[in-house]
């Protein structure tokens, strides 16, 4: 049997004291973020957080600050980047839907939180009304390992922390994409460009694993250098300027290539409009895929060939998951993946040439 692994270990690791590293396990100040996180990574590493009566000070309920009672049990649904992740965003909000309608029809609330702030996140907790929490995308470690610290069960969706151990729901983007480029492949293209910041979101790199993955079976790819460009945004026009100044120096070498396989929808439909705006002609000249499946992608002419994502589903998942965790605390962590549908659309098609 292994040996417990102990504060001390950690501080004798990274060469810090055992207070050091209580601090930084307990979220009290006294010690900067740089040194919190290293902390948190070296608990990670040595396999501290995952043992089963792993030592993090905990505070107790009566601690917390309280606010007024819903007067019913109620969720947290943790969304950080609030501009662009509200109800009424084309992927998120569908993934609320889902959520709500699941707590709805167990009769419990739901409480959206889009403050990232560890000082600021403890004063939305009610002692007596809040069951778990429901992260939906990119969340800081930081904040993780306070919700961990308190023991508040939580379930991430679209995103996963090395770090801190949870529940996790995704759409199975590495099998999506890759199935997506090995059709792509199969309808002679050749020369294939992954758009989107890998660094994003797991999701982002999984997408582009697949991708790769899909590429590196074959043996007439292009040159692996050109397999990926980064742009960073949230809406298409966002992307559209980047992609277009790409676009232009591509084509003026004459080393466009014939398929983009965009990271999500809305990078998709800015690489449309930046091709058409140069009078490349999609799919004429150029495929554009995209992933997520939100409204505009079949809305707009050409409609976008993409990745089905079952988002109120993740959300109904979410929540069942939870719920989960909460009457099993102490069985084993789970990662849920649902299948994402291809959609073949007007965006693609043959290889011109």
């Amino acid at each position: 049997m292994s040996k417990k692994v102990t504060m001390q270990q950690i501080a004798g690791y990274l060469g810090v004291s055992k207070f050091v590293v209580s601090k930084a396990l307990s979220g009290k100040g006294g010690v900067s973020e740089t040194t919190k996180e290293r902390v948190i990574q070296a608990a990670s590493q040595l396999g501290y957080f995952s043992q089963k009566n792993a030592y993090v000070k905990t505070m107790k309920l009566e601690q917390l600050p309280k606010v007024p009672a819903a007067g019913k049990q109620s969720v947290l649904v943790l969304m950080p980047n609030i501009r662009f992740r509200t109800k009424e965003s084309a992927y998120c909000g569908r993934i609320l839907d889902g959520i709500a309608s699941r707590l709805e029809a167990d009769g419990f609330g739901m409480v959206i939180v889009s403050e990232q702030s560890v000082d600021h996140f403890l004063h939305f907790l009610n002692p007596n009304g809040i069951l778990g929490l429901i992260g939906v995308g990119e969340i800081s470690t930081a904040l993780l390992l306070e919700v961990h610290r308190i023991g508040l069960p939580m379930v991430l969706v679209d995103h996963e922390d090395m770090l801190i151990p949870s529940d996790t729901v995704f759409t199975n983007n590495y099998e999506s994409m890759y199935r997506l480029t090995k059709h792509l492949i199969g309808s002679g293209h050749k020369q294939l460009c992954f758009i989107g910041d890998i660094a994003y979101s797991r999701s982002f790199k999984d997408r582009f694993l697949g991708f790769r993955s899909a590429l590196e079976e074959e043996e007439s790819v292009g040159d692996a250098r050109d397999w990926s460009l980064s742009v960073k945004g949230f809406e298409h026009e966002h992307f559209e300027e980047p992609i277009r100044q790409w676009a232009a120096k591509k084509q003026k070498l004459k080393t466009l290539p014939t398929a983009l396989l965009c990271a999500n929808d809305m990078i998709a439909i800015g690489a449309v409009h930046a091709l058409e705006g140069l009078g490349i002609a999609v799919p004429g000249d150029v495929s554009v895929t995209g992933f997520d499946n939100i409204e505009h992608a079949y809305k707009m002419t050409p409609a976008l060939t993409t990745v089905h994502v079952p988002k109120e589903l993740l959300g109904r998942r979410a929540v069942e998951r939870l719920l989960g965790r909460i009457a099993g605390q102490s069985n084993p962590m789970e990662k849920l993946l649902l299948a994402g549908e291809l959609l073949y659309r007007e965006s693609t098609g043959p290889a011109n040439g």
